[in-house]
C-alpha cells in the first residue's frame, strides 16, 4: 500500500483569472523549499486582454515562473524586462526586497492569447534571506533533458534522473516537468528529502493511488515509487530538503520571522520598496 499525502488544489481568482493554488496548504505549508504552487489555466483570453498582474513585493524568496503556452513580460525594480516563452525559466530573487509585474505582452493582446503556466516560489534559507535582489532568465534550451520510455523529462532546478539544470539555487532543490505517453512508466528514486508530484493535465498512478490534475501527492521521505499514466499526462516533480526552521508567509512575504513581514508591510504602505521602470500602477497591501 502506497503511503501518500494528496493535497487539493483550490480556485483563486487574481482578477481576470483563475489559478489552482496547492501551496500552501492548511495541512502542509511546504515541500522541500517550495512554499507556494500555482496552476494558471489553461486559460484563453478575450482578443486586447490578458494577464495584468500589477507592480506588488517580496522579501526572502525566489518566484519560479515556468510556462506550457502563452507569453508573460516580466518587469522589476531592477530595470528588467523580459518577455518569457512556453520551456524558459524566470528565477527571481526577492532577497531584502524586490517588487515588479507580470503581463501579457501587447503583441499578444491582439488576438488573446491562450495561457498555461505554473507559478512557484521557493523560500531563501537561513543566511540569504538579506541579500542581494537578483533576476536570471534561463532560456528552454539551456535545461537538459531526456526522453526515454515514453517519458520526457526537462529538469528545471536541481539534480534528477541523472540530469543537471545550470539553474543557480541557494538550497538543495529539486523541479520537473514530467511529460507521459499513454501507458508509460517513471521510476522515482528514494529520496531523504521532501518530493512530491503535482498532476497538470491528465492522470498518473503515484505508486498504487490515482493522482488527478490539480492535486499534488506528497511522497513519503526515502520512498521509492514507480508513476505511471494511464493515459497522456502532464506532471511537475518538486521538492528538495527541508528547511531546519519554519517559514512565515502573508501575501507576497516569506520570512524567518513575523517581524521580517511587519516591516516589509510598513515598507510597501510607505512605498519604500524600489519602484518598477515604465509602471505607474501598484498594488495596495491587503487589509485583511
Amino acid at each position: 500500500m502506497t503511503n501518500l499525502q494528496v493535497l487539493e488544489s483550490h480556485q483563486r481568482d487574481l482578477g481576470g483569472f483563475v489559478v489552482r493554488r496547492v501551496l500552501p496548504a492548511e495541512s502542509r505549508q511546504m515541500v522541500g523549499p517550495f512554499i507556494f504552487f500555482d496552476h494558471l489555466g489553461p486559460t484563453k483570453f478575450a482578443p486586447r486582454t490578458g494577464v495584468d498582474v500589477r507592480p506588488h513585493p517580496h522579501i526572502a524568496l525566489a518566484t519560479v515562473t515556468y510556462l506550457f503556452a502563452g507569453s508573460l513580460e516580466h518587469r522589476d525594480s531592477l530595470g528588467t524586462v523580459r518577455e518569457i516563452h512556453p520551456g524558459d525559466v524566470n528565477w527571481m530573487s526577492a532577497g531584502s526586497g524586490i517588487a515588479h509585474s507580470e503581463r501579457t505582452p501587447q503583441a499578444a493582446r491582439v488576438s488573446g492569447e491562450y495561457v498555461h503556466a505554473i507559478q512557484s516560489w521557493v523560500a531563501l534559507p537561513d543566511g540569504h534571506e538579506d541579500g542581494e535582489p537578483t533576476f536570471v532568465h534561463y532560456p528552454g534550451p539551456t535545461l537538459p533533458t531526456r526522453v526515454a520510455n515514453g517519458v520526457a523529462l526537462t529538469v528545471i532546478a536541481g539534480e534528477a534522473f541523472g540530469l543537471r539544470s545550470p539553474v543557480r539555487t541557494l538550497w538543495p532543490t529539486v523541479y520537473v516537468d514530467m511529460q507521459f505517453a499513454r501507458g508509460a512508466t517513471l521510476e522515482v528514486a528514494p529520496d531523504d528529502g521532501d518530493l512530491a508530484v503535482y498532476v497538470v493535465q491528465g492522470e498518473l498512478a503515484v505508486g498504487d493511488v490515482p493522482v488527478v490534475a490539480g492535486q499534488l501527492a506528497v511522497l513519503e521521505p526515502g520512498q521509492k515509487l514507480e508513476l505511471s499514466a494511464p493515459g497522456d499526462a502532464r506532471a511537475m516533480l518538486l521538492g528538495g530538503q527541508r528547511f531546519p526552521t519554519p517559514r512565515h508567509i502573508w501575501w507576497n512575504f516569506v520570512a524567518s520571522s513575523q517581524e521580517r513581514i511587519e516591516h516589509a508591510k510598513v515598507r510597501w504602505q510607505q512605498r519604500q520598496f524600489p519602484v518598477v521602470p515604465g509602471e505607474t500602477e501598484l498594488m495596495p497591501l491587503p487589509t485583511y
